[in-house]
């Protein structure tokens, strides 16, 4: 299951997001989303467990918890929406 993690303290490193959800089960992949221009973390990221049932036990541990001074928003990733905007309609004249 992959999970999404919000409200990150920006300090915070792929490490010890790992070692924050690997009280729960095994971790098979974190990764914190920067800003591609600054390389600086955006605030959140993305935490992958293949044990859904200890990624449930990790959301429902780590909502809203407390880290960094910041309260965590964990939950379920939703799909990625590959639709970056495209065609907006408009009936432009050819």
């Amino acid at each position: 299951m992959k999970m999404y993690v919000g409200n990150m303290p920006f300090s915070m490193n792929e490490t010890e997001l790992r070692e924050l959800f690997e009280k729960h089960g095994t971790v098979d992949s974190v990764n914190i989303i920067t800003d591609r221009d600054t390389g600086r973390p955006r605030g959140f990221g993305f935490v992958e467990m293949s044990d859904d049932q200890a990624a449930r036990d990790a959301m429902a541990e780590l909502d809203n918890a407390m880290v960094g001074g910041r309260n965590l928003k964990v939950n379920e990733a939703r799909p990625r929406n590959t639709n970056r905007g495209g065609d907006r309609g408009g009936g432009g004249r050819w």
